[in-house]
């Protein structure tokens, strides 16, 4: 009892010191439950969603797949004949069923020709109106379509378009285009998840979308009473035969759940993967706050011993104090984590993704993960300070109190950094020289684990010296005020260097991946160069398909000298040594695809690949089957009769562009595939005229002005448009390393605050002796910059180091060039100097106030 009260009373004695490092516990505790409380609420709102709108048994296309994607290779959805709703009707234990029709694969604009696809990613859905939408949906103005020129859109869309009744909008997609005007607009009666909806009637949805009458996509069954939907799904097998896909409403459910839930792990365990990184910054800042409040109480403590304290009593206070600020600091953290969720659904609103509040989802296993992850990583950092505590001496009160414990950091722990740091530059070196980037990518792993430790442990003796360089260089010019400022931070290089560490992890991954980010810009950039031949590259940024309309706007335009179509389907592949090798992507393309990128060959010519009943095979895949110019290969074509093809070339499978694929001509795909059944163009390439490539480019600008969902890029617009990318990804990143990055600047901020109260005497003599308020402000500041720009230079130089190695297993893969974004390194290391600035403002400004009398007396 008395160790818990002793430990009460230092606890709130030092609350204030003890502020910033429950801010880095609550940050770090917030993050975890933030992103478990979102991802489990965008879970819970689809769960909704998919039991809502799943009908009790549907019946799809056998090709369909199972999450109710409609879109397929010829821009069509896989379609039942209309016969079926008859026959499913007939059968036992139906209460009703209604023939629907939808798709996905459709471009929706308004009168502007303005696309009215979501912002954030969601699809675009053209369906015929029918009872089931009528349970998830509610007409709020208007009344349903009821003839071919009539259409209904959902309000959230319509909100956002600003779009009325009476508004004509156009429907894009293989069939043509087809006009309508709003009749209608439909609230959703649960949460839109982002979709942008538009509904038509029965028969003109079949026309709009499937191009005939006699078809549905979809029948959905509705049970009869005391009818099990697992019973209802085997009358309705029984009574149609093995010839549709038939799923109860918990399987549909459960299909679009799997895709939602695949996206939503990924990003679930990315996001606790960053907020990792913080607990680890923020261990540093627990370790550092520690320390120093023991170093300041070595009388205190003294006297404890000399009055009968054992080390364990005084352990365990220290211990105890780490686990009241841990649980202070995770208590409020899972606090903040259901209003970062909150917040982050807000973010996916104005995204276009409406998360209701409805759905928050807050299990029990999220407060409690929280807790105990906060309170075992402070109790954990604050164990060796703990220890140190227990170690102090009864003699040690007859000594000034707040001379810090260690002036130099321990020989055997600048060792064991050495060996460490070793050990992981030889592993990086390893993973450098690998052979197979699987190979690589594991030592790639360690070594960034070790060199990583290793940097931390060997932190407080690389501070003497780096410390006294940057001192020299930028120090020096202050006169007395740089000096003392310089020997401020070497006078405990073990809390400099673990101060440093904290703001060094976050740099270190932000260097790392700006330069695998510009390299991989770099190299693609130069492999553009190097093998693309064509002048424009005409794409959909979703993947949707080229509607055969677009490819003939595109070849009408006369400054083009030609025009390249490339589809691709997938087919089974039966090979010389006898394996079949199923779903295998297979490249059609005209053959001026030869020309229009120059892949290289390991043997045989490209261009002859493109003869009747020939292919080319990538050179992985020719050596894994035992296949050599002129070998046959048996390929089963999708949707399409199998045949008999001729290897003609082998390419090389070190390709960036199209890497790893498998070319035929479109002529030669047309021998085994239906015309119906034909995959549209997933790309064109135009080439113009000689002396009319401006003239050209504005051409296809304007011919595709009825079709905004296609992009006409040059070579200079697709270079940035893949640096965007790459852009924005990073910018995600650093965003969420932005949390590291804030807890190791609260570290910097508490050590600076507890160095100037260690130092409060001192301080008090040297304004006594004539040190003015603004060079004591000076000092700190001065002293805060080096340590920041000490943490940013190991950061940096490590992260470079990482990012090179990567780049190397990069270069197995094709992506040979190193670029370091000299700019983002200096503009990083330049903000690290700005970060030091303003973390010594709080504790600048309270030393500046002390009253020099009290602080002389201060013991």
């Amino acid at each position: 009892m008395t160790v818990l009260k002793t430990s009460m009373r230092n606890f709130f004695a030092h609350k204030g010191r003890m502020a910033l490092s429950a801010v880095a516990v609550l940050l770090s505790v917030a993050f975890v439950c933030g992103t478990l409380v979102f991802t489990d609420t965008m879970n819970t709102t689809f769960d909704k969603l998919f039991a809502a709108t799943s009908s009790d048994v549907t019946v799809s296309a056998e090709n369909a797949s199972d999450s109710g994607e409609t879109t397929s290779d010829n821009g069509k959805p896989p379609v039942i004949p209309v016969s079926v709703l008859a026959d499913v009707r007939e059968v036992d234990g139906v209460k009703s069923a209604e023939g629907t029709v939808f798709s996905t694969s459709v471009t929706v604009v308004d009168g502007e020709k303005d696309s009215l696809s979501p912002t954030s990613g969601g699809p675009t859905i053209v369906g015929s109106w029918n009872a089931n939408d009528a349970r998830t949906m509610e007409i709020t103005s208007g009344a349903a379509p009821g003839g071919p020129d009539q259409i209904m859109v959902d309000a959230d869309t319509a909100d956002k378009h600003d779009l009325k009744l009476g508004d004509e909008i156009g429907v894009i997609n293989v069939v043509g285009t087809h006009t309508a005007k709003i009749s209608g607009i439909a609230d959703f009666t649960v949460t839109n998840p982002g979709a942008a909806i538009f509904y038509l009637d029965t028969k003109t949805a079949q026309q709009v979308l499937v191009g005939e009458s006699g078809v549905y996509t979809n029948v959905n069954v509705t049970a009869a009473a005391d009818v099990s939907d697992v019973q209802l799904k085997k009358n309705v097998l029984a009574g149609l035969g093995g010839d549709y896909k038939v799923q109860t409403a918990e399987e549909t459910a459960e299909a679009n759940q799997k895709d939602v839930e695949e996206f939503m792990n990924v990003m679930k365990y990315a996001m606790l993967g960053f907020a990792g990184i913080a607990f680890l910054v923020g261990i540093f800042l627990i370790v550092n706050t520690f320390s120093m409040l023991v170093a300041q109480r070595t009388r205190e403590i003294g006297l404890m011993r000399a009055i009968g304290s054992s080390r364990k009593q005084v352990n365990r206070s220290v211990l105890a104090e780490a686990l009241l600020l841990g649980v202070t600091g995770s208590v409020l953290g899972v606090g903040a984590g259901v209003g970062l969720a909150v917040g982050l659904m807000k973010l996916m609103g104005m995204m276009g993704m409406e998360l209701s509040t409805d759905d928050l989802t807050v299990a029990w296993t999220t407060p409690v993960v929280g807790l105990v992850l906060g309170v075992v990583v402070t109790v954990l950092a604050a164990y060796l300070p703990a220890r140190r505590a227990g170690r102090i001496s009864p003699m040690a009160a007859l000594r000034d109190a707040g001379t810090p414990a260690d002036r130099k950091a321990g020989w055997t722990r600048g060792v064991v950094g050495l060996v460490l740091t070793g050990a992981g530059g030889a592993a990086l070196y390893l993973a450098g020289t690998a052979d197979k980037a699987a190979d690589g990518s594991l030592w790639l792993g360690l070594g960034v684990v070790l060199s990583l430790i290793g940097f931390v442990a060997v932190g407080p003796v690389l501070a003497s010296g780096v410390v006294r360089v940057l001192g020299a260089v930028l120090l020096r010019a202050f006169g007395p005020v740089g000096r003392m400022a310089e020997r401020n931070a070497l006078r405990n290089p073990r809390r400099t260097g673990a101060t440093g560490a904290a703001l060094m992890i976050g740099l270190a991954l932000v260097a790392c991946l700006s330069v695998v980010g510009s390299s991989m810009v770099a190299s693609a950039t130069e492999e553009l160069d190097k093998t693309v031949g064509t002048d424009f590259i005409i794409q959909n940024d979703r993947g949707q398909p080229i509607t055969p309309q677009a490819v003939e706007a595109v070849k009408s335009v006369r400054a083009l000298d030609r025009v390249t179509e490339y589809k691709w389907t997938e087919a089974d592949f039966t090979t010389p040594d006898g394996k079949t090798v199923k779903d295998t992507a297979i490249t059609a393309a005209d053959p001026t695809y030869a020309t229009d990128l120059r892949v290289e060959t390991v043997a045989g010519k490209l261009a002859d690949a493109y003869r009747p009943g020939s292919m080319s095979v990538h050179e992985d895949f020719a050596k894994d089957h035992r296949i050599d110019i002129g070998s046959k290969i048996e390929v089963a074509f999708k949707e399409g009769s199998t045949g008999t093809l001729t290897v003609r070339a082998i390419t090389s499978s070190e390709a960036v562009v199209d890497a790893g694929a498998m070319y035929t001509s479109i002529d030669t795909l047309a021998a085994y595939v239906p015309a119906d059944k034909m995959p549209l163009d997933r790309l064109l390439f135009a080439s113009a005229k000689d002396g009319q490539k401006d003239a050209a480019y504005k051409a296809l600008k304007e011919s595709l002005h009825d079709f905004p969902q296609y992009k006409v890029r040059d070579q200079t617009d697709y270079k940035q448009a893949l640096k965007d990318q790459i852009g924005q990804l990073l910018n995600m990143i650093y965003g969420l390393l932005a949390l590291a990055i804030v807890v190791a600047i609260l570290g910097v901020v508490n050590t600076l605050a507890l160095s100037v109260v260690e130092r409060t005497r001192e301080i008090g003599l040297m304004r006594a002796i004539g040190l003015s308020r603004r060079q004591l402000r000076r000092m700190i500041r001065m002293e805060s910059v080096v340590i920041a720009l000490f943490g940013a230079l190991l950061g940096l130089g490590l992260g470079m180091g990482w990012g090179a190695t990567a780049q190397q297993l990069l270069a197995l893969e094709g992506l040979k060039v190193l670029d370091i974004p000299w700019p983002t390194i200096i503009g990083v290391f330049i903000g690290s100097a700005f970060v030091g600035l303003f973390a010594a403002l709080v504790p600048a400004f309270r030393a500046g106030r002390m009253n020099v009398l009290n602080a002389i007396a201060t013991d």
